[in-house]
């Protein structure tokens, strides 16, 4: 099998603009690397595709040789999603065109580029939309799965901003999908992850954004963490859109665990003054450095907290309020957390976000708050005490969960019903739509959604 496999690989490389990566290799190594050091596998090939065409062509191969498909874009899936042992990664990491069109306020950019190369590309015009909270998130996962961002109340999730894609089928045949052309595959590709194929090139509509705005975030001592979460739970309830907001335990910069509330204005700066200055004089912070800022420091606000290649295990869960229990239940937790690098996040859906149907699109969650429990380290001999740890302050969330998780954040080892529950509501016209265009599921090394039968 190995024999035959090697012969039509190099076949297959005669194909290719890009790089086909074998174990023998000496690119091999770092190109099996992803962004989270819990994992480990050994694909049989790597494909770092140059363009649409080696997509094409990889996904015939994968296909044809009836091998294991994984699709890499930033490489930043938490669960691993972007590799495999034995089968095929289709790594789009090296796909890094980005084209504004300013007078239109519009951007095409294609899946392997990172937020913060698309940010420095748009800011240059004062234009952006909504992109992750870690710049060196990538494009495609993000997008393809919800996309929450420092814009998600004025402009709504990433997935509210999408105006097309182009798509590589499990066919290979390479389609437009926006609300005039495919349009049940563009409402499925608007969160249904990435099952329905590979996309090359995602179209997104811009706003006037910065290059300045009000943002940063303020850090006040673990000792009143319950005390800032109850403030905070009051404020969140009554800001404009504009302004956007998470609330976190970690570790601030000098080593000591704190209380954080971040937070981004988007409208103009004395406007963002006023929105931010209950926060601002709440307490007494150990740190205030709210204020104006470029969005682009903004959006690396949380970037040297979520670093590759450390070994990383997360659970998450949608819940439906900041309960007295739960804030003196997270609290505690964290005060026996395994690791200076483990985070516990809430981030409220509000604004625009919040008033799209959720029937609207695959990504169906508009309400409540995103609640993230994430365990990172560096020794794997302590994996056990903190996997641990996150299951149980996930735990926490039970009593007032809303259902459902953020596709996006589903872990390591999740059940089935989690992954379901992921898609909620819209999971039977997910299948059925997977049906029609995955029917073999070909598309499978994912949050996967099962062809309907």
């Amino acid at each position: 099998m190995a024999d035959v496999l090697e012969l039509s690989a190099d076949a297959f490389r005669a194909t290719l603009r890009g790089q086909l990566i074998t174990p023998a290799d000496p690119a091999y190594e770092q190109a099996r690397r992803v962004w989270n050091g819990m994992i480990d596998k050994r694909p049989a090939l790597i494909v770092a595709c140059a363009g649409a065409a080696d997509v094409v062509a990889t996904v015939k191969f994968a296909r044809a040789s009836h091998l294991a498909l994984a699709v890499r874009g930033g490489g930043h899936s938490i669960a691993g999603n972007g590799t495999c042992d034995g089968g095929v990664v289709l790594d789009c990491s090296r796909m890094k065109s980005v084209r504004v069109d300013a007078a239109n306020r519009t951007a095409r950019a294609e899946p392997g580029v990172l937020w913060e190369e698309f940010d420095h590309e748009t800011q240059a015009f004062g234009l952006a939309t909504t992109g992750g909270t870690v710049g060196d998130t990538g494009i495609a996962g993000l997008t393809l799965g919800g996309g929450f961002g420092w814009l998600c109340g004025k402009y709504g999730l990433t997935v509210d901003n999408v105006l097309s894609v182009d798509i590589v089928l499990a066919s290979g045949e390479l389609v437009t999908a926006s609300a005039n052309m495919n349009a049940d595959l563009f409402w499925a590709v608007r969160g249904g992850s990435g099952n329905f194929g590979v996309v090359t090139s995602f179209e997104y509509r811009l706003h006037p954004v910065g290059p300045i705005i009000t943002g940063g975030l303020v850090l006040h001592p673990l000792g009143r963490a319950k005390e800032m979460l109850r403030f905070y739970r009051e404020f969140v309830t009554s800001t404009p859109d504009e302004l956007s907001s998470a609330a976190a335990l970690l570790t601030g910069p000098d080593g000591n665990r704190v209380a954080a509330m971040a937070v981004a204005h988007c409208g103009s700066l004395e406007d963002g003054a006023r929105a931010v200055a209950p926060i601002k004089t709440f307490g007494a912070p150990v740190m205030d450095a709210i204020g104006p800022l470029p969005y682009v420091a903004q959006q690396s606000l949380f970037k040297e907290g979520f670093v590759p290649h450390v070994l990383n295990y997360w659970k998450a869960d949608y819940i439906r309020e900041l309960s007295d229990s739960l804030i003196d239940g997270a609290v505690d937790h964290y005060m026996r957390c395994p690791s200076r690098r483990d985070v516990v996040l809430w981030f409220p859906l509000s604004g625009a976000a919040a008033r799209v149907a959720p029937d609207a699109m695959a990504y169906p969650y508009r309400a409540g708050i995103h609640m993230g429990v994430y365990s990172a380290w560096t020794d794997p001999s302590v994996n056990d005490e903190n996997v641990a740890w996150a299951r149980e302050g996930f735990d926490l969330t039970r009593p007032v969960s809303a259902g459902g998780v953020y596709v996006n954040e589903l872990g390591l080892d999740e059940p089935d019903d989690r992954i379901r529950g992921a898609y909620g509501s819209n999971y039977t016209r997910l299948a059925r739509l997977k049906a029609k265009y995955d029917p073999e599921n070909l598309f499978r090394l994912n949050a996967n959604i099962v062809p309907a039968s």
